[in-house]
């Protein structure tokens, strides 16, 4: 288990306009420090909400969540290249699975939190905070910290549109979803599935069919079609129904 799997962290509201700002930056070939400066004037004059203001966001708050892109862990930065290829051959309209993915091989407990989120849109149309939180702190423990960063989450969540809130506040419905065609596209976010997972490894089943893909419209997949678009996810197959995915050490 790494530090990504100890770590909450998720301390405010991450627009996705932030994370296409800095994704164009890497692809404009801006090295770490010139992104940190760039995007911190950037985002001194925007808000949580994503509207513009005096009062600016957290800067290193704000810096520290981008960072899972331009300066992530050692162990994601092939991971993190490829996502940048797609990146660079796709409109920026298209990239909301990329920083999905990244977001959860970087924080562990986003995507924890998306497994919850999804986890319970599959049961019911509308959720609420609550369901999300206990359900969580059923993994974290009843802390104040969990429910302050999963309530930033959430709200993330809904600044990517893919979740939307209701007329009450603090109860929501899933958006439309995202329709993927890409195969290595699909095998990204299940590889950043394997990353989130402190065993890096799932039932192929599992994790395939996890409700933190719920944003998405995933193709048919199978454990061939993996291995053949992305060489760092190993198949193993102990029996005809019984396959497991993992990463190559």
């Amino acid at each position: 288990m790494s530090d990504r799997h100890q770590k909450i962290g998720i301390k405010q509201t991450i627009q996705r306009a932030w994370m296409d700002k800095t994704v164009q930056l890497m692809l404009a070939g801006m090295s770490e420090t010139e992104i940190r400066a760039e995007m911190d004037a950037y985002l001194s004059v925007r808000k949580q909400s994503g509207g513009f203001g005096e009062r600016g966001v957290s800067y290193k708050m704000a810096l520290g969540l981008l960072a899972s892109w331009f300066a992530p862990d050692d162990e994601l930065m092939i991971f993190r290249d490829d996502l940048l290829e797609i990146a660079k051959e796709s409109p920026s309209g298209d990239w909301l699975p990329l920083h999905w993915a990244m977001m959860c091989a970087a924080y562990p407990f986003w995507f924890n939190v998306a497994k919850q989120t999804g986890r319970l849109l599959n049961l019911q149309d509308v959720i609420t905070q609550p369901q999300i939180f206990n359900r969580l702190k059923e993994q974290y423990g009843d802390r104040e910290t969990v429910s302050r960063n999963a309530r930033y989450t959430v709200r993330s969540m809904v600044a990517w549109n893919v979740i939307q809130e209701t007329e009450k506040k603090g109860r929501y419905c899933k958006a439309a979803s995202f329709p993927i065609t890409d195969m290595k596209v699909a095998a990204l976010l299940i590889e950043a599935g394997l990353y989130a997972l402190p065993e890096g490894k799932s039932s192929f089943t599992v994790l395939t069919n996890s409700p933190v893909y719920f944003p998405f419209q995933l193709p048919a997949l199978s454990g061939d079609n993996l291995q053949n678009v992305n060489s760092r996810i190993k198949i193993s197959r102990y029996a005809l129904d019984d396959i497991s995915v993992s990463l190559y050490s």
